[in-house]
């Protein structure tokens, strides 16, 4: 397994636990989305697997290596992590390539900038725009810049925060292409959390559902997408049969 949680236990205030014993394993170029009524403690999640929460008890392995006690900016650079908040994810007075340069900080000036080329070329929508403000940016594309900075190191596991958050349904579809094509370019592993569940689950291998700080589903992204239970309390009551649902199921086949 690429990444592995055991009994993981944390929370804010003392005494009380947001997360309550997650054990799940993630495998190695694997996308994954978790889904979950609000308050389930899915963004907690992400923030503890990072190290901006500790775990009060339990494990994180990544890649055999224990990284439960490691804080955040080491699990970047030691264990090859990054994450992508929701919010606040781009330094808007900043230009779009130091936006993408402030990704790879340790990074040899020569490296740096051969990867922020390689990454802006990648996507003309940032490359094209290079040197103006970030914040003049769509919220497609400072989403997208949010993640080409978290690609700048190379990182092997991906964590994404609510990333379709306000974005169009025609931007949200663009997003999750853009991950998969991540996923194959830079054979990274990816861990999102999304309330844009039928999209995001489309383009998943695994999903899981978390329901007050525990994984109550886990499973085939395919397998929940088509479970009746799933659709009534987390897919917002849309059948799979229903053609909107059903040709997203089939564009991920």
């Amino acid at each position: 397994m690429k990444l592995q949680a055991q009994d993981l236990t944390a929370g804010y205030v003392p005494g009380v636990n947001i997360l309550n014993g997650i054990t799940f394993g993630l495998a190695e170029q694997e996308i994954m989305t978790v889904i979950g009524p609000n308050g389930s403690g899915k963004s907690t999640f992400l923030k503890c697997l990072m190290g901006f929460v500790p775990a009060r008890s339990g494990s994180v392995t990544l890649a055999g290596a224990d990284c439960t006690r490691v804080p955040a900016h080491r699990r970047v650079r030691r264990h090859r992590m990054a994450f992508v908040p929701q919010l606040d994810n781009v330094f808007g007075p900043l230009s779009i390539r130091d936006n993408v340069r402030a990704g790879g900080q340790h990074l040899h000036h020569r490296d740096r900038e051969r990867r922020a080329d390689e990454l802006l070329g990648r996507y003309p929508a940032l490359g094209d725009r290079q040197h103006a403000r970030a914040d003049s940016l769509s919220g497609g594309e400072r989403q997208l810049l949010a993640v080409c900075r978290a690609l700048m190191p190379r990182p092997e596991l991906l964590l994404l925060d609510e990333p379709s958050a306000g974005l169009s349904p025609a931007k949200v579809t663009e997003l999750f292409d853009t991950i998969v094509d991540i996923r194959a370019r830079e054979d990274v592993t990816v861990l999102c959390v999304e309330q844009n569940a039928v999209q995001s689950l489309a383009v998943s291998d695994r999903g899981i559902v978390l329901v007050q700080g525990q994984i109550a589903l886990e499973g085939a992204a395919h397998d929940l997408l088509t479970d009746p239970q799933v659709s009534e309390l987390y897919l917002g009551g849309l059948p799979a049969s229903m053609p909107e649902v059903q040709s997203v199921i089939e564009g991920a086949i």
